[in-house]
């Protein structure tokens, strides 16, 4: 039995298996047990997961080194959202919320008599979310609670725990009927 190849093994078990625990906080909605705070307005879906598959639950990766297993994602977001914490509001970040606001309807549309019908006055939910975020001072702070999704926990271990033991079980298991014949 080469202790390398166990080593590895072992490794890749583990990532496969804990980017699987990873994913499934998206839809539990909660890092293992610790359920992530609700959203400050109604929306469909998980806050995390809003834009489908990708996003923020699409771009977690994993990488088997020599001696541990990295979980990271490139997703710019992935960290305040993990971690909570405040961001400062930019002039970049506000011509992006105008643009969104402007994408949903939020534009104000008019007859060729210069007025507006009521239905053209009424913007949607998320227009006015956009609306609000662009009116927001420069230098302002929006605070992001955590949602963690991936990272230590004792569920981690657990599974870590789980996946060892299987595994060397089923090594020495292979090793003993091999060296039976």
């Amino acid at each position: 039995m080469d202790v390398n190849d166990l080593r590895k093994q072992i490794l890749t078990d583990m990532k496969v298996e804990l980017l699987s625990e990873f994913d499934r906080n998206f839809e539990r909605k909660a890092f293992f047990s610790q359920k992530w705070p609700a959203r400050r307005r109604e929306g469909k879906g998980s806050l995390l997961v809003v834009r489908g598959g990708g996003g923020l639950r699409g771009s977690i990766r994993a990488s088997v080194l020599s001696d541990a297993v990295k979980f990271y994602s490139g997703n710019p977001s992935a960290q305040i959202h993990n971690e909570g914490g405040d961001i400062t509001v930019t002039a970049k970040m506000k011509k992006f919320f105008w643009a969104k606001y402007y994408e949903l309807g939020g534009k104000v549309k008019y007859k060729k008599d210069g007025s507006t019908s009521k239905g053209n006055i009424k913007i949607s939910e998320d227009a006015e979310f956009f609306r609000n975020m662009a009116l927001m001072k420069v230098g302002s702070k929006i605070h992001i609670p955590k949602r963690q999704f991936i990272g230590h926990a004792p569920e981690v271990n657990k599974a870590v725990k789980k996946i060892f033991d299987s595994t060397l079980k089923l090594r020495l298991e292979t090793v003993i009927k091999q060296g039976l014949k």
